[in-house]
This record gives structure tokens, sequence and C-alpha cells, in this order.
């Protein structure tokens, strides 16, 4: 190759990726990654299921048809037929109008969670990134904590100190979780802030603390806490359901929750095992659409990784 012609194609790739914002940029990155592609193809499909799941579901989820009824007794539980895509549970009930419904109850708690825990942990992590001193120092040590106890054991012990099982305590349960992690992400991103040239200038020109904090070095740093916000999407699905299948969220055999189905399928798995992997492999698919994402999104914002 001459060097006319490599002369010629980097000044083409440099005028490509001229002007271009990061943000522009990792959405480039984004729509070129088969990856990211096939978990945003996953996550839009389970959230417009999740909201359009009582127009889907063909019959309710919390009624017993007589022609499931004719066909269950000890040892068999109706399959697949016409009317019941899914065939019956182990009451009756249309399996497949359960699974639309529970969709919607995995989705709430996954959302709620996650953002309960982000607004609380985002408000410590500002704070010790902010202030530092003592302040920092009591925070951490507090987060540190709660990072020192397993994730799963955790949730379990602050569900299990609810009186009565609901989906609220579940939803604050894994909140819980979030807390620490999303605070140690945020005030790691607002120490790196605060030595940077533009804090440093904005401080030097003398513009407030408080301006500095909002308008400078928090916008900067809330980056990799959105894209940990998508990564936790699957854990605390994951979490939610695990919390459902040990009995320690809404206990309503009424409702529909793939964790709570899952549970309530055990004892019949050598009858008709699909009433446990109907759930499970729901839970798996949901939860791999948000890892997918997330990893690809955090992949596209890494400044090493650009070209």
């Amino acid at each position: 190759m001459s060097s006319t012609t490599w002369a010629r194609r980097r000044r083409d790739r440099i005028d490509d990726t001229a002007g271009r914002s990061l943000g522009a940029d990792a959405l480039r990155r984004l729509r070129r990654s088969p990856t990211a592609i096939v978990g945003a193809v996953i996550i839009a499909l389970f959230v417009l299921v999740s909201l359009l799941a009582p127009v889907l579901a063909p019959h309710d989820p919390a009624q017993a048809f007589p022609q499931l009824l004719e066909d269950l007794r000890p040892g068999a539980i109706p399959g697949p037929q016409d009317g019941f895509p899914l065939g019956s549970d182990q009451n009756g009930r249309d399996e497949f109008s359960r699974m639309l419904l529970a969709s919607r109850q995995t989705l709430l708690v996954g959302v709620l969670a996650t953002l309960f825990g982000l607004a609380v942990g985002a408000l410590i992590g500002g704070i010790a990134g902010a202030l530092g001193g003592w302040a920092d120092t009591v925070l951490m040590r507090v987060t540190d904590v709660l990072l020192s106890i397993p994730s799963l054991l955790l949730a379990i012990s602050v569900a299990a100190l609810a009186a009565r099982p609901s989906q609220t305590t579940v939803i604050i349960a894994v909140a819980l979780v979030n807390v620490p992690i999303f605070a140690r992400l945020l005030r790691g991103s607002m120490l790196a802030q605060r030595e940077s040239d533009h804090v440093l200038a904005a401080t030097a020109l003398g513009v407030r603390r408080r301006a500095v904090v909002l308008r400078h070095m928090l916008p900067n740093a809330i980056g990799p806490v959105i894209v940990q916000a998508t990564l936790t999407l699957a854990t605390s699905i994951l979490d939610a359901a695990a919390l459902s299948f040990l009995g320690l969220g809404d206990a309503d055999p009424a409702r529909a929750e793939w964790g709570l189905m899952l549970a309530s399928a055990q004892p019949y798995l050598d009858i008709r095992p699909a009433l446990a992997i109907y759930p499970a492999v729901a839970i798996i698919i949901v939860a791999l659409g948000f890892t997918l994402l997330g990893e690809s999104l955090r992949e596209a914002l890494d400044p090493k990784g650009r070209r």
C-alpha cells in the first residue's frame, strides 16, 4: 500500500470520528454489536409483553377452568390443548395466561428495586464523594459492612424481618442489596472527577462548591452508575425470584409470579416438569437480556475501546 493511499484512509477515519461525542460514538458501537442487539431485542419483547399482558392473556390467570379440571387428577396434569397452549397448572388454571401476567410482576419488582437502590446508593455515594473527610469515612464503612454480607443472604435476612411477606418486602430487600454497589461506584467516580482539569479550573475561578459538584462532577461521574443499573436489573430479577421461591415474597397463590410458580411446581416435577421449566427459562432469558445489553453498554462507553 502506498503512503498516499494509507494517508488518505487515515484521514477518512479521522474525519469519520471527528466531532462525535462519547454518547454518539457509544450508540454507534451498540448498533454494530450483535450482543447488544440480542440483549435489546430480549428486553424490548419482555417489556412489551409485560405492558400488554392483560390484553394478551386469553384467560383469567386466577380462574380454574372445568375443561382442565376434568383431566386434572392425582398423577396427571393436563398438557397443551385447544385454547390452552401451555396446558394447565396444578390447580386447573391456564398456565399461558399466568406466565404472561407473571412477567408484569417480575418487571415491576426488578425495576422498582433497582430504582430505589440506585436512588439511595447515589445519594450516599454522592455525599461521600463530594464532601470527603469524616462523612466519606462513616458512609463507606457502613457500605463496607453491607458489602461483606453475601447479597442473597442479606436479601433473605431483610425479607425475613417482615411480619408478613409481600411484594413490597421483596422490593425493599433487593433494593437494600443494591445500595452499596451504587454507592461505592458513584463515590469512586466522584473522587476521580475531583482531580480533573475542569473541576480544578471551576474551583480556581471561584465557583461555589455546590455548583461544582452538581454541574461538573456529578454529570461526568453518573455514566458508569447508569451502566451498572442495567446489569443490576438482571441480578434484581434473579434475587426477587429467589426470595419468592423461598416463600419470602407474596404468599398469595393466586398471584402469578415466576419465582412463586417455580416453587409451586416442585412437588409435581415427576408428573409435569414443564410447570417448572416455563418460569425457569423465562427468568434465565430475561436476566440474560439485561446482562448482554449491560455488558455491551459498558464496553461501548469504555474510552480505551474507542477507535
